[in-house]
């Protein structure tokens, strides 16, 4: 058979081979692929992981019923306990055992309580705007502080529970159980001061006796810098504990918080934390808002609160400061794996935020002294309590607390965080340890009035509010100090238009070109380790 050929004879051309196909885009990429596959399938389940390997578990709990009535006035009541309104500041009495006073926190202060936790996981969103990341950082804070509850109290643990159960319906619940979430809601303060930059190291105090203070008795004053949302300072309150068994006292903190971080009891002790840095930080041990709970229940002078703190192991570094109806004061420096180291005074004694026993020469408080505003704020209250009168008025004694010149009385703008008054502060408290007085600031930070409440009278278990209470006002407003001028002058509504600055955010320990002043401890105080 004779081979096909072209049209002129020459033989047809040979046909090529094809040449291999590409690999598709899957082939090329296939180790990627299942790489990005795995991380895809890995995240969600090590999230489940995290989930259900540290959940935090209530404990079992008696069941407690009833409901609010609240009456025209606004007055709320639930069993023994109540809530009111006293100006700008929440009024609360909760009563019984650790299961009826949770419960009565949860039902009777619902609505604060999810405008509260409403802001600030509002807050967490708008700072962290990709859900992921948010679900990354919260699995990262549940393994750190999956141990938590190992250093609260069972009755605390109880209390805790019977809250979170009150708190329903709870709109927050698909970000945390409810009582885990709580759990890490009465640990914020340790939590917060375990950070390197905490808006928790900004805090002033001092405190009066020997005559220093009018009538020859002796007050407690600070200011709470706690620098998170506004609305801590708005809706602050009042908390009247009577806890079976224990001293009463009160607290001055915000809705939710099952602990206290500012308070007197009825004998006349009172107590306030401050925020230092030395050690490292624990995730494991009691919870500062918890100590200073058992220390106004249980203590009756500063010699027994300094033995009660001398037996916990805290999970943080921080100062206590404890002053008594007869004039006692002291500050207990604690800081994780340190032995308590108690600095005493009488007479007048000033606290900002850094250590001045054992723990001074921490590299940690060495920072807080040289990057933060706390010997300059030192130094100022120093000059302005040698400048007191014998028997200083309440007046005189807010007066202190609103200073906003620096050292030398040299002139700051508004907002800057050397001044006492650095327009932060949650709340202002002066306590009168030897009339059972207390004074609470309204919002805004230190510059409202600060209205006063008899804990004679409202400590009493006798006491009940049958009185109606007039919208706006507390029945003994007439002695309220009055509100700060900046707040009506216009001074401070220029300072919020012009975006609330506040100067040298870096804080330094002293004015521009000196140097960082010494503090002068009060020359009566002397330390003791225990």
């Amino acid at each position: 058979m004779t081979a096909p050929s072209s049209a002129d004879g020459a033989p047809p051309p040979q046909k090529l081979p094809s040449p291999p196909a590409k690999p598709g885009f899957v082939a090329r990429h296939r180790r990627k692929l299942l790489a990005l596959a795995v991380l895809v399938v890995a995240i969600p389940l090590g999230h489940l992981g995290i989930t259900l390997g540290t959940r935090i578990e209530p404990p079992p709990i008696a069941e407690v019923k009833g409901e609010v009535v609240e009456s025209p006035s606004g007055l709320r009541v639930l069993g023994r306990g109540y809530a009111r309104q006293r100006g700008k500041v929440i009024e609360v009495r909760l009563a019984g055992t650790p299961e009826e006073i949770g419960h009565q926190h949860g039902r009777l202060l619902y609505r604060e309580m999810v405008e509260n936790e409403g802001m600030l996981q509002a807050e967490f969103a708008h700072f962290v705007p990709l859900a992921p990341l948010r679900w990354l950082l919260m699995d990262l804070s549940r393994v750190q502080f999956r141990g938590v509850t190992g250093g609260m109290t069972e009755a605390r643990q109880r209390e805790i529970a019977a809250h979170a159960r009150a708190f329903s319906p709870d709109p927050f619940a698909d970000l945390l159980p409810t009582y885990h979430r709580m759990v890490f809601l009465h640990a914020l303060y340790d939590i917060s001061l375990s950070f390197e930059r905490s808006p928790l190291i900004g805090c002033t105090s001092f405190a009066l006796s020997d005559g220093a203070f009018e009538g020859g008795g002796a007050v407690l004053a600070r200011a709470f810098d706690f620098e998170v949302l506004p609305i801590f300072d708005e809706n602050k309150a009042v908390f009247l504990m009577h806890e079976e068994g224990r001293i009463p006292y009160a607290s001055v903190s915000w809705p939710g918080l099952a602990g206290a971080v500012s308070g007197m009891n009825a004998e006349g002790l009172a107590a306030v934390v401050h925020g230092g840095r030395a050690m490292r930080p624990r995730t494991t041990g009691q919870p500062v808002a918890h100590t200073m709970r058992e220390l106004l229940g249980r203590a009756r002078t500063v010699e027994e609160g300094l033995t009660l703190l001398a037996a916990t192991e805290p999970m943080v570094s921080h100062m206590i400061f404890l002053a008594d109806a007869s004039g006692d004061a002291a500050v207990a420096e604690r800081a994780p794996g340190a032995p308590l180291h108690a600095r005493r005074g009488r007479g007048k004694v000033p606290l900002t935020n850094h250590f001045e026993g054992p723990l001074a020469a921490d590299p940690a408080n060495r920072r807080v002294m040289a990057e933060t505003s706390t010997q300059a704020r030192r130094a100022r209250l120093d000059e302005l309590l040698a400048s007191l009168p014998p028997g200083a008025p309440v007046d005189a004694v807010v007066g202190v607390m609103r200073d906003r010149r620096g050292v030398g009385g040299a002139q700051l703008p508004l907002g800057d965080r050397r001044a006492l008054d650095a327009l932060i502060a949650t709340h202002g408290v002066v306590m009168d340890t030897t009339r059972r007085a207390l004074w609470v600031s309204e919002s805004p930070h230190l510059l409202g009035r600060f209205l006063r409440f008899d804990l004679r009278k409202l400590l009493d278990p006798a006491y009940t509010p049958d009185t109606p209470n007039t919208p706006g006002e507390s029945e003994d407003v007439l002695d309220a100090v009055p509100a700060d001028p900046a707040l009506t002058d216009g001074t401070y509504d220029a300072w919020v238009r012009a975006g609330s600055p506040h100067p040298d955010e870096a804080g330094p320990s002293s004015p521009p070109g000196e140097p960082a002043p010494t503090p002068t401890p009060a020359p009566a105080s002397k330390g003791e380790t225990r």
